[in-house]
């Protein structure tokens, strides 16, 4: 690894503007950061995919070598992505910092405990989440009714017996007795904060606006009235200073927040980003899960709020998984015969990509013992549809199987950026907002709406939340709110259960399906692999 000063002059950073953390991990200074609403000339590239198996198809993998391809090609270029959470690493899809040949460094550092933002995160939230119920003990002033409070505890670990919990238990000493529930860490809405502000006075707006519940007389209770704002500011003090570290090839990288795609915004900070963009040449960032989870929340949400917009888009794909979304390799014809037929799945996201206003670059990112007839299959399918098209081997070759991606995409960001463009107004209703995103990024026929949902509609609106944007939180296995609906599922309504009000983050969330905000762990965790040998390596990550 190259020295992160070194790394940090890549990007004009001078030593008094990071804090090291070793010799290969950094935190940008607040003051390194570009004033909020200061305009960037970076090009941004959003790297995206299809719905993809349980595993992952290696977006992330793919991100990591398009910015070793572009060095490569003499670009000056940076990376903006999220931080790991514990969850997915000690449970099904492992590490977070890409692989192979395209891994951020330290790799098993970032991917554990990195420089304590998600931590941090936890803390403030839980801090709230404790002054919550020592109001309730003490019958404040704010006469806050048990009954009526949502705000949930976090922890960063997929833990399904804490999904929901009585607290306060062991009489009067110990609380008020309450129905609660746990979180994962990157689902809290202080981690969406921290992704979406922009200034320490835009924070602790966005934190004093936190809806935790209601008094007796129905009236909101936020952050705010219970004077947790300061506290919780100072314990986010160094999460809110983007980290720095370099992939395996040099290039450096701004690492920052969490959030999930599939119950979250999925974006890394809006400060790393703007901060990536206002250094480098092409800044390449990635929004989690598929497009329809990830992707169309960075246009809606994030880009809505930071105004920012790509200048192109890249969609990964990969014979495993167009093969799952075709049915399978088992059935007639194999894998050429799976892999043509999931290229519906693949005309869809096609679909929503344009429905931002941009031609999509596909990369097939190559896995070993990969059946080249379904690699081939891909490409011809592509050239049919007149989508621009390359190989990635990344994993096995570093920046140079990247090469041919990079040239691709860099041709894509010289032609002109296309203007920004919505699915919806912030004018309309929620109802409206969900339903635009529903039909048109997930093919859905229309919304079921819960009983409980339409009762949180109702309030939404007496509230005078009506204009905030929504964030929809859904399977990421099927563009549908049903993991077992593969390919391109038609003639579906898409099912509301619930809906939170993230004020402070600034959207609704809309909980759909089956979903839950704290994963559980598999039958067999990743964890078991997982090891510290006699000499202090970490082994199994």
């Amino acid at each position: 690894m190259r020295p992160i000063h070194d790394v940090a002059t890549d990007l004009g950073l001078a030593p008094d503007e990071i804090t090291s953390y070793g010799t290969s991990m950094a935190k940008l200074h607040l003051s390194a950061l570009p004033p909020p609403g200061h305009p960037v000339s970076g090009r941004i590239v959003l790297v995206s995919a299809i719905n993809p198996t349980r595993s992952g198809e290696g977006k992330t993998t793919v991100s990591i070598g398009l910015a070793q391809g572009l060095s490569r090609l003499g670009r000056h270029v940076a990376l903006a992505l999220r931080e790991p959470s514990l969850g997915p690493i000690f449970g099904v899809k492992g590490g977070g910092t890409g692989g192979g040949r395209c891994r951020l460094e330290p790799s098993d550092a970032i991917n554990l405990h990195f420089t304590g933002d998600l931590h941090a995160v936890g803390a403030a939230h839980n801090l709230l989440a404790a002054l919550v119920d020592n109001a309730v003990h003490f019958q404040a002033g704010l006469d806050l009714e048990q009954r009526q409070v949502f705000w949930r505890r976090v922890l960063d670990v997929n833990d399904r017996a804490l999904r929901k919990t009585v607290i306060g238990l062991g009489g009067r000493l110990n609380g008020v007795p309450r129905e609660d529930g746990f979180d994962i860490t990157a689902a809290s809405e202080v981690m969406a904060i921290l992704c979406l502000y922009d200034g320490i006075s835009d924070l602790k707006v966005r934190l004093g606006r936190i809806l935790v519940g209601f008094d007796r007389a129905g009236s909101p209770v936020t952050a705010s009235d219970l004077q947790a704002t300061g506290a919780m500011a100072a314990l986010l003090q160094d999460a809110l200073r983007p980290n720095l570290v370099q992939t395996v090839e040099g290039v450096p990288a701004l690492v920052h927040g969490g959030p999930f795609g599939n119950i979250a915004h999925g974006c890394n900070s809006i400060v790393a980003t703007r901060a990536a963009a206002a250094r480098a040449e092409i800044v390449v960032t990635e929004a989690g899960f598929g497009f329809d989870l990830g992707a169309e929340k960075f246009f809606d949400l994030k880009c809505r709020s930071a105004g920012l917009w790509p200048s192109a888009v890249v969609l990964v794909v990969t014979v495993r998984a167009l093969s799952v979304h075709g049915g399978g390799e088992h059935g007639p014809g194999g894998v050429v015969e799976a892999v043509v037929r999931g290229l519906a799945h693949l005309d869809h996201h096609v679909a929503s990509v344009r429905a931002f206003g941009f031609e999509p670059v596909i990369a097939i990112n190559i896995f070993a013992g990969d059946d080249e007839n379904g690699l081939q299959a891909i490409e011809a399918g592509c050239h049919e549809r007149g989508l621009a098209v390359a190989r990635f081997s990344g994993f096995a070759d570093g920046g140079a199987g990247a090469e041919a991606l990079a040239e691709v995409v860099d041709g894509a960001c010289a032609r002109p950026t296309p203007p920004p463009r919505f699915l919806y107004d912030l004018e309309q209703p929620p109802k409206a907002k969900i339903e635009a995103v529903a039909r048109t990024i997930y093919g859905a026929d229309g919304l079921e709406f819960s009983r409980t949902a339409r009762q949180e509609l109702e309030r939404i609106s007496t509230l005078g939340f009506d204009r905030l944007p929504v964030c929809i939180a859904k399977t990421h296995l099927s563009l549908s709110g049903d993991p077992r609906r593969v390919g391109r599922p038609r003639d579906f309504r898409l099912p509301v259960e619930s809906l939170r009000i993230a004020a402070g983050a600034g959207y609704l969330l809309a909980l759909t399906g089956d979903i839950v905000t704290m994963p559980g762990l598999p039958r067999a965790p990743a964890a078991w692999q997982i090891d510290l040998d006699d000499d202090g390596t970490i082994t199994g990550l």
